[in-house]
């Protein structure tokens, strides 16, 4: 039985990050540039870019547009917390009102 966690850790948090890698190659980021942005190694965009990689769930509405703008920021060097901006982006992926307990807002 699969619990709710393992869902985040192998099917969230990769087609979070895929959707991010995608957004900053379409806004004109290499997968190097993005691989920096994302902290992340450059093979790991280019799996997430070709659907190797994080491509089980595709996201619409708000996470879509949270998404978009963490990307923009990430390219504008507008972000002071990666980790509360991922969480955000999770919590709508998810559907639910209260927020992780971590520290996110």
């Amino acid at each position: 039985m699969e619990t709710p966690c393992q869902k985040i850790v192998w099917d969230l948090v990769p087609a979070i990050r895929a959707s991010l890698a995608i957004e900053l190659v379409k806004r004109g980021q290499s997968q190097a540039a993005s691989a920096k942005l994302l902290g992340i190694a450059p093979s790991a965009v280019s799996q997430y870019i070709s659907g190797k990689r994080g491509y089980r769930i595709e996201f619409q509405g708000e996470t879509k547009e949270l998404i978009e703008k963490l990307a923009q920021d990430l390219i504008e060097n507008r972000v002071n917390d990666f980790v509360a901006r991922i969480c955000e982006i999770c919590v709508s992926a998810r559907g639910i009102e209260n927020k992780c307990n971590n520290g996110c807002s």
